[in-house]
């Protein structure tokens, strides 16, 4: 026969609170909507893949005909992807003519890695 030895955990502090308290602020309901809806457009590797390329041209911008061949996908397939990361407010777009210019929100990019390494800490 085995014997299971089970190791109790610690008493709760007799203040009626078993956890720490908040040191800082933590994000409103409206704030984790907003970054919730940006880390869902950065969920998908084509879009990660789209917002580097975009991000790496030179001025930071590309128009999307620079943007289909290097995911390998056809043209709709990118600006669905792209109009996502649009909604997420991660890329601007500009139509030009016939042809749509995308471009990286100016601190957006900042906002979210701020946002991660404050909840490391």
């Amino acid at each position: 026969m085995t014997t299971i030895a089970l190791e109790l955990a610690p008493a709760a502090p007799k203040s009626g609170t078993c956890c720490a308290p908040l040191v800082r602020e933590a994000a409103d309901p409206a704030a984790a909507a907003d970054l919730a809806r940006s880390f869902k457009a950065l969920g998908d590797p084509t879009r990660v893949r789209l917002l580097s390329i975009v991000a790496a041209h030179d001025g930071g911008e590309a128009c999307v005909c620079d943007l289909t061949e290097p995911v390998g996908l056809s043209q709709p397939t990118v600006s669905h992807h792209l109009k996502i990361l649009v909604d997420a407010g991660l890329l601007a777009r500009e139509q030009r003519g016939k042809w749509a210019y995308y471009s990286v929100v100016p601190g957006s990019l900042d906002r979210l890695g701020a946002l991660l390494s404050e909840a490391a800490r």
